[in-house]
């Protein structure tokens, strides 16, 4: 393995637990992450000279310690911090605790998402910290400006080191207080491995994957959760179908396209019980509902077979708990299917999405389905514009092809559905 593989490899897997180690040891977030991408730095220098350590997260801590320690001293306040640093725990060995969480990396998202913290402020920070992704990518998945979320990123930590909000794992019957966030940082990590929010690539597994771990210890530890039975249900559903969801130049493979032999019917299995197991519990909440519609693709046959009718009733209950434009955007798409694409045109209208490429490619779906081909090329074009990857991008140039080689024609209809379940 070359060092830039290795490096990013470790990135990808140790990021997190760098930067929350030095962060129990700081209590400073932005001291933790500039000293964290100093030590990435570092090994880009000496590892070609010295080679991959074997521990290349033990390196990583080791270095981005040591520089943190460095800046510290160095800084009037520095000798204050220390000594409460000596207080705490040994970096390695976070100590023992009541709070029953065992994993490493489930306890490092609790410890973000305290409630003195807006859910989405501890959200975005849980992503920022512990799943590397960068402010953009975070943006994207908020629907909000890059600038913006910078600014809420700079507050929350602000607010943290005003406040002293205390960096740790809280006792096990406070955990509660804090699912809600947790959910929501394992459901926004899944979604960038399941459909990713820029870059040449669609997919990235290992992102997926480690959410779905993350969220199987979640479930062990609160097996009587509904919700965290139904997200878990909702990742397997979706990951199902991983191995179809890109051909084989990388470009997007849409729903009705993908070779259904080919889903993960383990998965989808395990997920279907999952979800039946939550709905039992009789508290629906939305990572459960958004699990039933994964469901309906999931289990149909055909693209023929999939019951839109029932997609729109349960895009209509999720408007209960996610009040959103992404859901109105769903609903429309399943409106679309069930009743014809005038009648998710209609619903179409009233949306704005500034920025959002599914937009403009649902409409252009529609454009097409109803055979008006000249508008719905214009709309995959805009489309084309704002898709965030190279997959996406693909998948809409062929489409613009498709519809500019065909004459406009009479309303017809089709069983294949719109472009936006890849994010629902």
């Amino acid at each position: 393995m070359d060092v830039e593989t290795a490096v990013a490899e470790a990135f990808r897997e140790e990021w997190g637990q760098v930067v929350a180690t030095l962060i129990r040891i700081t209590g400073d977030w932005d001291l933790a992450e500039e000293c964290a991408q100093e030590a990435f730095a570092l090994a880009l220098r000496t590892w070609p000279r010295d080679g991959i350590p074997h521990r290349p997260g033990a390196w990583l801590t080791t270095a981005a310690r040591n520089r943190a320690t460095d800046r510290l001293r160095r800084d009037a306040l520095g000798a204050a911090k220390l000594r409460e640093a000596a207080q705490m725990s040994v970096p390695d060995d976070p100590g023992p605790d009541d709070s029953g969480v065992t994993d490493d990396r489930l306890r490092l998202i609790f410890t973000c998402c305290h409630p003195a913290l807006a859910t989405e402020a501890q959200v975005a920070l849980a992503l920022r910290t512990l799943a590397g992704l960068s402010t953009a990518e975070i943006a994207r998945a908020f629907l909000v400006p890059e600038a913006t979320m910078s600014q809420r990123l700079v507050r929350v930590k602000r607010k943290i080191r005003h406040a002293g909000i205390p960096y740790r794992v809280p006792p096990a019957h406070l955990l509660p207080e804090r699912t809600a966030a947790v959910l929501g940082v394992l459901y926004l990590t899944f979604n960038e491995g399941y459909s990713a929010s820029a870059g040449p690539d669609l997919l990235r597994p290992d992102l997926a994957a480690e959410a779905i771990r993350l969220t199987r210890v979640l479930a062990r530890l609160m097996p009587d959760e509904p919700d965290v039975l139904g997200l878990l249900a909702l990742m397997l559903l979706q990951h199902a179908r991983r191995a179809t969801r890109v051909g084989a130049h990388g470009e997007l493979v849409p729903l009705e396209e993908q070779d259904r032999t080919r889903w993960d019917h383990g998965e989808i299995a395990e997920g279907t019980q999952l979800l039946e197991t939550a709905l039992r519990r009789r508290r629906p909440g939305p990572y459960q509902i958004q699990a039933a519609i994964a469901a309906c693709h999931a289990t149909a046959a055909r693209p023929a077979d999939t019951d839109w009718a029932q997609i729109d009733g349960l895009y209509g209950e999720l408007r209960k708990f996610v009040p959103s434009a992404v859901v109105e955007l769903n609903r429309a798409v399943a409106v679309g299917m069930a009743r014809g694409p005038e009648a998710g045109l209609a619903l179409l209208d009233g949306l704005t999405m500034d920025g959002y490429h599914l937009l403009p490619a649902t409409r252009a779906d529609f454009l097409r389905r109803l055979g008006r081909h000249a508008e719905a090329a214009r709309w995959y074009a805009a489309a084309r514009e704002l898709a965030p990857t190279d997959a996406e991008r693909a998948y809409l140039a062929r489409r613009i092809s498709e519809a500019m080689s065909v004459p406009d024609e009479p309303a017809r209809r089709s069983g294949e559905p719109p472009t936006p379940e890849e994010r629902p």
